[in-house]
Order: C-alpha cells, then sequence, then structure tokens
C-alpha cells in the first residue's frame, strides 16, 4: 500500500534527523535497475537537498508539521522547570541527541528547556551549547513553518517564554 497522498510538492515537512524541510517534487529515478519514486526536499537553511524513497519516509519518521495543539504542548514544556539528571554528562548528551533527532517537537522543547541558561546560571560548555543551539533552531523553524511566521519571530516567541519563567 502506497501512502502517496499524504505529502505533496510544497509541503513542509519534518525529517527527524534534519528538522524542517520543504517538499519541492516528487520524481521517479532508476536505481541498480530499480525504478524508484522520490520526494525531494530543500532544507534551504542548511542549503541542502534530499532524496527519499516515497516508500521509505514513514520508516525514517518523516512526518507532516505538529498540529497547532503540539506546538501548544511544547511551548508550555518550555515554561516548566528544567529537569536535569544527575548522570554523566556523556550520558544525558546522548539522551539529548536522541530526543532532537527523534523528531518529537515536545521531546526537542524538553532539551531547549533543559539545557537553557539564563545570565545569572554558570556557562555552558560547548557540547551543551552544541545541543541546545541544535535544539532551538529545530524549535523554532517548526513553530516558525506551522505559525507562518518567520524565523526571527519564532525565536524572540520561544525567548520570551524562556525569560518570563527565568524571571518567576
Amino acid at each position: 500500500m502506497s501512502k502517496k497522498s499524504e505529502f505533496r510538492p510544497n509541503d513542509y515537512v519534518v525529517y527527524p534527523a534534519h528538522g524542517v524541510g520543504q517538499i519541492l517534487s516528487i520524481e521517479k529515478q532508476s536505481v541498480a535497475g530499480l525504478e524508484l519514486e522520490l520526494f525531494v526536499i530543500s532544507f534551504a537553511k542548511d542549503k541542502m537537498t534530499l532524496r527519499v524513497p516515497t516508500n521509505k519516509a514513514q520508516d525514517v519518521g518523516m512526518r507532516s508539521l505538529s498540529s497547532p495543539d503540539v506546538v501548544t504542548k511544547a511551548m508550555a514544556t518550555l515554561k516548566g522547570k528544567a529537569r536535569v539528571k544527575r548522570a554523566m554528562w556523556s550520558r544525558r548528551a546522548q539522551e539529548y541527541e536522541a530526543k532532537i533527532n527523534s523528531g518529537d517537537l515536545i521531546a526537542i522543547a524538553e532539551v531547549v528547556r533543559d539545557l537553557h541558561r539564563n545570565d545569572e546560571q554558570r556557562e555552558q560548555s560547548y557540547s551543551e551549547r552544541q545541543l541546545y543551539e541544535a535544539a532551538l533552531d529545530r524549535l523554532t523553524r517548526e513553530l516558525a513553518a506551522v505559525n507562518d511566521m518567520d524565523e526571527v519571530g519564532a525565536l524572540r516567541a520561544v525567548d520570551e517564554i524562556l525569560m518570563s519563567r527565568a524571571a518567576a
């Protein structure tokens, strides 16, 4: 059974390992004698184009943009208190990385919440900063796409929530 109708050209989609992209087209290519149908997805910010076989899109976790409900839950997650486990950093870093690459917006919001530092808190390590920025980028890109706003506005909305939490 083919799930062709789920994604169409010009649709924004979330590819777990890369975040929000836009389907440019659906093309057929012959690979090793097999006729393959591929989604051609552009990740403009990364200047990258990805070709995903249409029959593998679900297996790799490609999905439509989150619903406004999920976005609301993700934003509410940001308001929560940071939950930092006392595990070794390498273990926590693996967990954060897995959440970011899951493509799950709420899990990504948890990483942003847990790794966010305000000015009074201690410095972040380089690897913490990298993970935080990756999660923040994924969150703001999807927020922007869902709410039809630019990424600067989405980042401002996320920052306001994080700053209001710090003030509380």
